[in-house]
């Protein structure tokens, strides 16, 4: 079995694969710092609450873009799993060209998603994933990488506007029935996602326009993107497993060297 291990900067996403099925997917917290016999005990149990027997663990495939948190996660997969995992970097075959200026700056997740999105939907492509940070990555039908938007996450651009107002209170991100709300926490909602909405429908279509496509699918994943791939027709596919397919599928293509 495979186990696929997304580091982001919110959540660790962990996916168990049998062959190509995905038989278990687990979520913990990235912002508590953690030893490597944390990582590994609780992997381990999450994993044994699942019936699945940390024997059968066969392989491991790491995506980070938290550097200062590798060195536990990596000591912990070879401690309580015996195995060195494989690490995803620019140089790691993807099935997808960087071709940006500086390719080693391209974030692990983002090079995940576009070589997903660009295996199961094609190119020309651009894929979108709501974390932390929102980013939208192009990729053309050749397979190439060319670049791409990084903005604040909507739940980043959410904390930002009660922590720096004192009187606007902490709020779920959830869109109201309408932009002209009537008090403050709906109104708060309807900037946030609305105002959200806007930015996504008017960055894909700018990518659209710069790369001279008129067709062009549009792939979303992360946790809040299906709320906003529903309020707007810019957005194809909604994918929740976009990375943790990716992570499978570029173990599949470095397992053998």
């Amino acid at each position: 079995m495979l186990l696929g291990i997304d580091l982001g900067n919110t959540n660790i996403t962990i996916g168990v694969f049998e062959g190509e099925e995905l038989i278990g997917t687990f979520r913990m917290t990235t912002k508590l710092p953690r030893t490597s016999d944390e990582y590994g005990l609780f992997i381990c149990d999450l994993l044994q609450l699942r019936g699945i027997k940390i024997k059968q663990i066969d392989a491991v495939i790491i995506a980070s873009v938290v550097p200062d948190m590798m060195y536990s996660l990596n000591s912990a997969i070879i401690k309580y799993f015996g195995l060195k995992p494989l690490l995803v970097n620019n140089d790691t075959e993807t099935g997808i060209k960087i071709m940006t200026d500086h390719p080693a700056q391209i974030g692990a997740d983002r090079i995940v998603d576009a070589s997903s999105a660009f295996a199961h939907y094609g190119g020309p492509v651009i894929v979108v994933d709501f974390g932390t940070a929102t980013t939208y990555d192009l990729v053309l039908e050749d397979g190439s990488f060319v670049g791409g938007a990084i903005a604040p996450g909507i739940q980043t651009a959410a904390k930002s506007l009660w922590e720096a107002s004192a009187k606007l209170p902490k709020i779920e991100i959830e869109k109201p029935k309408s932009v002209l709300a009537k008090e403050t926490i709906k109104s708060m909602q309807a900037g946030i996602v609305y105002g959200y909405i806007g930015q996504t429908e008017y960055i894909i279509n700018q990518i659209k326009r710069e790369c001279g496509l008129a067709d062009v699918k549009v792939v979303a994943t992360g946790g809040i993107g299906k709320m906003i791939a529903e309020e707007t027709k810019t957005i194809d596919y909604y994918d929740r497993n976009l990375t943790i397919q990716g992570l499978r599928l570029i173990y599949e293509r470095n397992k053998v060297k």
